[in-house]
C-alpha cells in the first residue's frame, strides 16, 4: 500500500509505479546497458561500536522483494560494524545516466540457501579467496597472502563450500529516495518512506 501524499500526479516517466524496489530494478536494468564498468557498484556506510561513520564500495547482488543485498566476509570491518549496529545506507549513483538511488535501513544476514547459492555461481578463483583473505586484517606482504591461496587451493580442491564466515547482508529500508539530474541543479528527488515492519509508503517530492 502507499500514500502518495500528493506526490502521485508529478510521478511520472523514469519514476513512475507503486513499487520502490520494482523501480530501482529498472533503473538498474537500465544502468546496467549504459554503465561501463560494475553497474551495481554502491557505496555502504555503516558506523563502528563508538559512532564513527564508515563507507566503502561494495557490488549489490539483488533487489529483493523487499531488501537489498550484497555479500561479505563477516569478520570484515563492516561485518563486524553491521554486526555491533545493524542498520546501513546505500547510494548508487550511475554518472552516465545522472542518477542516484540511497537506501536506508535495518540490517540482517543472509546465511541460507541463497548465499550458498550465490557463492556457488563465483568463479573458482573468488571463492578461493573468500576462503584465504582474513579481510580488513592486517597482511604482511602479497606474498604471504598468494601463499594463503595455494594452501586453501590444496586443502579445498575445485569445489569449496561456503564458509561460515562468509555470507549476505540484506538491507530492508525505510527510506528510498530516486534521485535525478536536473537543468541548472533543479533536480529532480522522490523519497518513500515506511516505518520499519510496515508495507505502507509514503512518498514525497523533495527540494532539490
Amino acid at each position: 500500500m502507499t500514500d502518495w501524499n500528493g506526490a502521485e500526479m508529478e510521478r511520472d516517466g523514469i519514476f513512475a509505479g507503486n513499487n520502490p524496489f520494482e523501480i530501482a530494478r529498472e533503473w538498474l536494468a537500465e544502468a546496467e546497458r549504459t554503465e561501463i564498468n560494475d553497474p551495481n557498484a554502491a557505496a555502504l556506510a555503516t558506523v563502528d561500536a563508538e559512532g564513527l561513520p564508515n563507507v566503502r564500495m561494495v557490488l549489490l547482488k539483488e533487489i529483493g522483494e523487499d531488501s537489498f543485498v550484497f555479500y561479505t566476509n563477516y569478520t570484515s570491518a563492516k561485518g563486524r560494524e553491521l554486526t555491533v549496529n545493524p542498520r546501513a545506507a546505500m547510494l548508487l549513483h550511475w554518472k552516465s545516466l545522472r542518477r542516484q538511488l540511497r537506501i536506508r535501513g535495518a540490517v540482517t544476514r543472509e546465511e541460507g540457501p541463497a548465499a550458498d547459492a550465490y557463492y556457488a555461481s563465483r568463479s573458482l578463483g573468488s571463492r578461493l579467496g573468500a576462503w584465504a583473505s582474513r579481510q580488513s586484517q592486517p597482511l604482511s606482504s602479497r606474498a604471504a597472502l598468494m601463499a594463503e591461496v595455494a594452501k586453501v587451493t590444496a586443502q579445498k580442491g575445485p569445489n569449496p563450500s561456503r564458509p561460515s564466515f562468509w555470507g549476505g547482508f540484506r538491507i530492508a529500508p525505510v527510506e528510498i529516495e530516486f534521485w535525478a539530474d536536473g537543468a541548472f541543479r533543479l533536480h529532480d528527488r522522490f523519497v518513500w518512506r515506511r516505518q520499519a515492519g510496515n508495507e505502507t509508503w509514503n512518498v514525497e517530492r523533495l527540494n532539490p
